[in-house]
């Protein structure tokens, strides 16, 4: 079996090497952000330049870049484009049906607010969507849903990205945590507490810095009240379930105890006045009743798809259902591909593995609700086929574009690009590396589009580092998670899903550029709260813990 070592620095020079290895992702934001050219041409031109990149100047085999690529397409057909599909697919359904309008009614019972609205749909549901599978889910679904209650497209992809922050480290049942479990050989207990000790912080902030998002700073303290029980429930059960039960339904307990919390709250305290947008309507407070028996039925798609998602990624059925999922070794690249010090302790060879899980990943769930939901709303079989296939339809362009950013993804993993621009940011020093070492964890998910892969990617390296700076390894593996998480709004997966799922297919570039403020300064904060961990809160860093 011939092996290949990857190259860190191919020209022998560490800046002239960096500089190379970030031209794919940053030709990628160019062409969407500068020149504002089609996703899926940007994310093809990037693409291009990785796989050139890698055989050329990097000297990958090229018989490994081809299963580089093919790994990462196999990933984004079932992993991202299979869930945004046939998410997208669900809310259409309702559309068709005529059922949306009885649940825009329906939340326009809770509260006619928009500001409320988006605590209630972006923050709360996309927290349950993202903690039982994630997977461009939350995003996809809360977005579409935000629209079809009146919502501009654009402004509704932005708070949904914005607003998929703070639970993604525990995101699809625990999946990053036990990534970085894998990669570090820390105890979960601990990665699990560390990270529920930095991110709570974050979601005090982030209903406050939605609504700020909306509208101005008069507007956002009036709904102070709301934004405090939105922020200070997750907060307190994000602390309280990832530091003394599991990493596993932080995100599912949090998303449905704030829901509750907020809907029981709305029903003694109301805003002083009614905001909406400056383009529409002033909202209309006496709405169409409806029966609890109508609401439930014209709700029954997303109940059912809450229901689906959240099943399959409890332990019981993921057994049964992983029992459906084909590994195949990915030829000629499979432990292959050597990483070495200092990116490791010691060289380790690369799995790469087709993993392809049609029948227990997120996208089949929440097809399979969709499926029985058409008849439900009274729609035939033949009809809500005749749906799904007008949405394949539609969603053509998006899905290149995933696919295209995929193979980039994986050919920057194993032709040692990524790990090229996380070694230039561990320059620091002892000093500055808690900010930028949990920087380094945003750029991860920036290029990856997951905090799980970020945390494959750099956990090692974060634990290696903070060894030879004195710092906490635990700190260190839980900051690359933490940070990462402020990452997931601006990775391009993230923005084509959003773009996608709103209708607002051709404006990526801007949307790219509307989060990225968002992105640097929430992740800039969360680095502030590392470096207060790593020098003036040591006593508050885990060890040793085992779940009660």
């Amino acid at each position: 079996m011939n092996t290949w070592v990857q190259n860190y620095d191919p020209f022998s020079n560490a800046w002239l090497s960096t500089a190379i290895a970030a031209v794919p992702v940053l030709l990628l934001f160019y062409l969407l952000a500068v020149k504002k050219i089609l996703a899926h041409y940007a994310a093809v031109w990037g693409f291009v330049a990785s796989v050139l990149l890698a055989g050329l100047v990097f000297g990958m085999p090229w018989h490994m870049v081809a299963g580089s690529v093919s790994a990462g397409v196999v990933f984004g057909i079932i992993r991202i484009a299979w869930t945004l599909l046939a998410a997208v697919f669900v809310y259409e359904l309702t559309v068709e049906s005529g059922h949306f309008e009885i649940i825009r009614e329906s939340i326009g019972g809770i509260t006619p607010d928009r500001r409320l609205q988006v605590l209630l749909i972006a923050f709360a549901f996309g927290a349950i969507l993202e903690g039982a599978g994630g997977g461009g889910a939350p995003v996809a679904i809360a977005g579409a849903m935000m629209v079809g209650l009146g919502f501009q497209p654009f402004a509704a992809a932005v708070l949904c990205l914005i607003a998929n922050t703070s639970p993604v480290a525990y995101g699809g049942v625990g999946n990053p945590i036990r990534a970085l479990v894998a990669v570090t050989a820390l105890p979960d207990a601990d990665l699990s507490a560390m990270v529920g000790r930095i991110l709570p912080w974050t979601a005090l902030i982030l209903p406050f810095w939605l609504v700020r998002s909306m509208t101005k700073w008069r507007n956002t303290f009036s709904v102070w009240p709301a934004c405090l029980v939105c922020g200070g429930v997750f907060a307190a059960v994000q602390f309280y379930w990832s530091n003394y039960q599991d990493s596993a339904l932080v995100d599912i307990i949090g998303g449905m105890a704030t829901l509750a919390a907020l809907a029981l709250f709305f029903k003694i305290w109301k805003p002083a006045h009614v905001w909406h947008y400056a383009h529409e309507p002033a909202p209309v407070l006496k709405i169409r009743r409806h029966s609890g028996l109508q609401i439930l039925h014209a709700w029954a798609p997303f109940l059912l798809l809450s229901v689906f998602v959240v099943a399959w990624g409890l332990p019981t059925f993921k057994r049964v259902f992983d029992k459906t999922t084909l590994t195949i070794p990915v030829p000629g690249l499979h432990q292959q591909v050597i990483r070495v010090a200092p990116v490791v302790d010691k060289a380790r060879a690369e799995p790469a593995v087709l993993d392809i899980a049609w029948f227990s990943c997120t996208g089949t769930a929440t097809f399979l609700a969709g499926l029985i939901s058409g008849p439900i709303l009274g729609l035939s079989l033949a009809r809500t086929l005749r749906i799904f296939l007008r949405t394949c339809y539609r969603m053509r362009y998006s899905m290149a574009a995933i696919l295209a950013m995929l193979g980039l993804g994986f050919v920057t993993r194993y032709s040692g690009m990524d790990a090229v621009l996380g070694l230039a940011m561990t320059h620091t020093g002892a000093l500055l590396f808690p900010f930028f070492g949990t920087m380094l964890g945003w750029l991860g998910v920036a290029l990856t589009g997951t905090d799980a892969g970020s945390n494959a990617l750099f956990g090692s390296l974060q634990v290696i580092t903070a060894q030879r700076l004195g710092l906490s390894p635990v700190l260190m593996a839980a900051a690359n998670s933490a940070g990462g998480v402020m990452g997931k709004m601006i990775d391009a997966q993230s923005i084509i899903v959003a773009c996608a799922a709103v209708g607002e297919e051709g404006k990526e570039g801007d949307l790219f550029r509307a989060v990225l403020p968002h992105s640097i300064a929430l992740a800039a904060i969360v680095g502030v709260i590392v470096f207060l961990f790593a020098y003036y809160g040591q006593a508050w860093i885990p060890s040793g813990r085992v779940w009660h």
